[in-house]
């Protein structure tokens, strides 16, 4: 199943610009939408306030003549209703028993459910209307009439069209936009001359990692940044911390290296260079073998470099396995039996304890055959080098009958290439390296390497202790 590509996460100044702008675009907006709204409603009651107005003058020239109700609007009147400049108007004087008296019989009449608007002390409806196709709103106000002869109620209506509020809307709507916009564009360039500043210690910080020289791995100054950022320049400093020492000991593993396999392979082309000249056929045969030996220990050293660059590249990461330390301990003990028999060696495995490690099988298998390897060059003819695994903690043990080492040199021999007096005069062909790769496999498996002095007699005894295990059946 293929994993699906890493989102990219873009500008940071663009990031920041979006979480300010957008939420305040959407808050903006809302407020835009509230400011319109009640700006309509005050418009409302402005014009429901004159259109009130022009009702109860009308309700003014209602009388009863004769006993009948009657609208005296002069022709003056009547034409200022329909040219008014708040837009045109339409009127309907209603009598006592709902007969038409005056103004526009076809007037949409008072719908049912309609409230009585608690914003004027009269009796006066407001609504929307149709008239003519054409979008009015109609005050409706009930007036007392009476005379010596008779009372009642007649209803006076008066209808407004609705060009001037939609007028009046738009402009409401446009200029609160307009400042809406204004506002947005104002505070998104302030918050990209904000940003810009704040991020302007990290643009540094770029620019300086843009040019720093290959080889310079000293520290950035985390005092250059924001509080927020210094976790980061910190981790970047141990990181270049880390690559120092890494390259450090690279350049020192290939340093020690190159010396090291100098001296062999100059000894290599003496030898050669000696076995053209010579006529001698047993002499030539004693300077291939010489040749040979020194090929067989060019070979082993190479092998253990290789071995030691390995670990030190962490190859712990690829093929962790359940590893049963006794049964490695078996597995090397009859690899190395016959190097142990050709010694007259007692190689022996004891206890019956089978702890299993979580780790890099290959890297372990290693580690184990230079400790018992190392425990059979040094020990002499006729020792002893026993094999111990342990649980609680899981732990194995290599013991010797050899020379073993000095307590105050215990824990020099990690060091690549350092050997002891007492191991030059043991074993003369020895690298240097054996415990150096015991030591780099043991720590990547978060294992602990110890040296200590033999119980019984002279000897060394090798413990490697780790930390976690998850025991086998």
């Amino acid at each position: 199943m293929t994993s699906s590509p890493e989102r990219k996460l873009g500008s940071l100044r663009g990031q920041l610009l979006r979480w300010l702008l957008i939420p305040l675009a959407i808050l903006v907006a809302l407020d835009a939408i509230s400011v319109y709204q009640n700006a309509l409603e005050a418009a409302d009651q402005a014009y429901d306030r004159s259109l009130l107005a022009s009702t109860r003058a009308l309700a003014e020239r209602v009388t009863i003549v004769n006993g009948k109700v009657a609208a005296d609007v002069p022709y003056v009147a009547l034409d200022s209703f329909e040219t008014d400049t708040l837009g045109r108007l339409y009127y309907k004087v209603t009598g006592l028993d709902g007969e038409m008296v005056a103004g526009f019989d076809d007037l949409p009449p008072l719908p049912r459910g309609v409230k009585r608007s608690e914003a004027y002390p009269a009796l006066v409806y407001f609504y929307p209307a149709t008239y003519h196709g054409e979008a009015v709103r109609i005050a409706a106000l009930y007036q007392p009439v009476y005379d010596d002869t008779m009372r009642g109620i007649a209803l006076i209506q008066v209808g407004e069209s609705q060009e001037a509020r939609r007028d009046l809307s738009r402009k409401i709507l446009v200029e609160t936009l307009s400042r809406q916009a204004l506002l947005v564009a104002a505070a998104a360039l302030l918050a990209w001359i904000a940003v810009s500043i704040v991020l302007r210690p990290l643009m540094q910080l770029k620019a300086d990692v843009e040019v720093r020289e290959p080889t310079d791995l000293s520290d950035f100054d985390p005092s250059h940044v924001h509080k927020e950022v210094r976790p980061l320049v910190a981790a970047m400093n141990g990181y270049m911390g880390r690559l120092d020492r890494l390259i450090t000991g690279q350049r020192r593993f290939i340093a020690d290296a190159s010396h090291q396999l100098r001296t062999p392979l100059t000894v290599l082309k003496t030898q050669a260079e000696l076995a053209l000249r010579e006529n001698d056929p047993r002499a030539l045969r004693d300077i291939v073998e010489g040749m040979a030996r020194t090929t067989d220990a060019t070979v082993h050293l190479a092998n253990r470099l290789l071995t030691l660059a390995r670990a030190g590249h962490g190859s712990m990461e690829a093929q962790q396995e359940d590893c049963a330390l006794g049964d490695l301990l078996r597995h090397v003990g009859l690899e190395l039996a016959q190097q142990a028999v050709a010694k007259d060696i007692d190689l022996s495995f004891e206890g019956e304890a089978n702890p299993s490690v979580l780790g890099n099988g290959l890297l372990l298998h290693e580690m184990v055959a230079n400790l018992v390897d190392n425990a059979i060059r040094y020990t002499p003819a006729g020792g002893q080098v026993t094999l111990r695994a342990h649980d609680d903690p899981p732990r194995i043990e290599v013991e010797d009958s050899g020379p073993g080492v000095p307590p105050d040199e215990r824990e020099r021999v990690f060091a690549p290439f350092y050997r002891t007096s007492t191991a030059h005069s043991a074993n003369a062909e020895g690298t240097g390296l054996g415990l150096t790769i015991v030591r780099d496999i043991a720590a990547l498996h978060q294992a602990r390497v110890t040296l200590r002095g033999r119980p019984q007699g002279s000897g060394l005894l090798a413990e490697v202790s780790f930390s976690t295990s998850r025991h086998g059946a």
